[in-house]
């Protein structure tokens, strides 16, 4: 395959889709979304066999537990897949909104009107959801995409790709609006990342490795976020259960995704009391615990905590433990070493939790909730695109609105400048 002529074929094919999309009506991209829906749940066993193979292969090439389990798809997730694209349909649509209009003193009206991208390329590792995931966002917010999954999930990407072309076709939209990339080989995402012509953004979901890639050589604007060294801090005036509940929750539920908590702050006046009883949980479900002198202390099977684990996002049944003095030294450590993804704080004071909220400068802010809810299906978005970190254009969890851009509306009655 002439990689560089296939992927020439894939933009001009997106750029074209991306014109109807961005024409297309509200009642024709939600019969895409429930057909497409409809046709996850009906394909699961096929699903679930595609995503066997990958599994399989994945093991036969000695990947990471991590990658294995970011691979892996259930009947639950398929549900949930089946259930964010319902509710994406479900949500306003955003294109074509108009807002701010205001008359000047020249008698024009002046506004803005939310509109598509364009054509984005997405490139992401493991998930199969993200390819449902991502055309769903897309094809609501009125945009085309092209899609370029890992070689790991390939079987189940491409059986994924079979039922949004099937959704849709049946509401009369180009099944171009969608494309996942057909080859495994690397220089696709080179070429994908420098199309100027025909893609306006790039948004890489995978490890930090790829993303600094897709960052570094990308001529094309990039979505992104690097690496999830997300922090719960436990607070002298913290609730105890809560505290237990939270801080397990937010490392044991799921340790290979990147809102998942790598390092936990207690209050050094209650961590007396809160340590062992939490720790004896985490050691009970397998997790390595890496504290330091305080914490080891406290807690003796942990080992020692090097500088390096303090800025380690593990994606793995590893935690590092540090006793704080007070929420000034959490937020200067958060601000230290954290990567600006997700923060939580545990604590029943409210002008604690304010300051949390204000001083942490991350992408999502918690006060008494696990990490893990930093997700586009749990904020109410349908599902996400990914996370960005980034401050310009879109932070946090990337829904519809991420996916559009306003451009400036001018309404007038033959009015012209003197």
């Amino acid at each position: 395959m002439d990689i560089k002529s296939y992927m020439e074929q894939v933009g001009k094919a997106a750029r074209k889709a991306s014109r109807a999309m961005a024409r297309a009506d509200t009642a024709s991209k939600n019969r895409a979304l429930e057909a497409i829906a409809a046709a996850i749940v009906r394909e699961a066993d096929r699903l679930l066999e595609a995503n066997a193979l990958d599994i399989e292969g994945a093991k036969t090439r000695g990947l990471e537990p991590a990658l294995i389990d970011r691979l892996s798809l259930s009947r639950k997730a398929i549900a949930g897949m089946s259930e964010g694209l319902l509710q994406i349909a479900s949500l306003p649509d955003p294109i074509g909104e108009i807002s701010d209009m205001k008359f000047r003193p020249s008698g024009i009206q002046v506004g803005r009107m939310r509109v598509p991208l364009g054509v984005i390329g997405i490139i992401y590792e493991a998930r199969p959801n993200v390819t449902a995931d991502a055309a769903g966002l897309c094809l609501k917010s009125g945009n085309a995409a092209i899609l370029r999954g890992g070689s790991e999930a390939l079987h189940c990407n491409q059986a994924i790709a079979k039922l949004v072309h099937e959704g849709l076709r049946a509401a009369g939209l180009p099944e171009t609006a969608v494309q996942v990339v057909a080859t495994a080989d690397r220089a696709a995402v080179g070429e994908l990342i420098t199309m100027k012509d025909y893609v306006d953004v790039i948004v890489p979901r995978g490890g930090k490795g790829l993303i600094e890639r897709i960052s570094g050589e990308a001529t094309i604007p990039v979505i992104k976020h690097l690496h999830g060294v997300c922090h719960v801090y436990i607070d002298d005036d913290a609730d105890y259960e809560k505290a237990l509940r939270i801080a397990d929750n937010a490392k044991t539920q799921r340790y290979g995704t990147c809102n998942t908590m790598e390092t936990l702050l207690v209050a050094s006046s209650i961590a007396e009391r809160i340590l062992p009883p939490l720790c004896s949980i985490y050691l009970q479900k397998g997790v390595e615990l890496r504290g330091d002198e305080a914490a080891r202390k406290l807690v003796p099977q942990m080992k020692e905590a090097t500088e390096e684990d303090w800025k380690t996002e593990y994606l793995a049944p590893i935690l590092s433990i540090r006793v704080v003095g007070d929420i000034d030294e959490a937020i200067s450590h958060i601000g230290l070493y954290g990567s600006q993804h997700t923060d939580a704080i545990v604590t029943e004071n409210y002008s604690k939790a304010r300051r949390f909220l204000r001083e942490v400068d991350s992408s999502s802010v918690m006060v008494n909730a696990s990490t893990r809810f930093a997700d586009g299906f749990e904020y109410g978005l349908g599902a996400e695109i990914g996370i960005s970190t980034d401050k310009l254009h879109a932070r946090g969890p990337v829904g519809l609105e991420g996916l559009t851009s306003q451009k400036y509306i001018v309404l007038g009655d033959g009015q012209v400048r003197t």
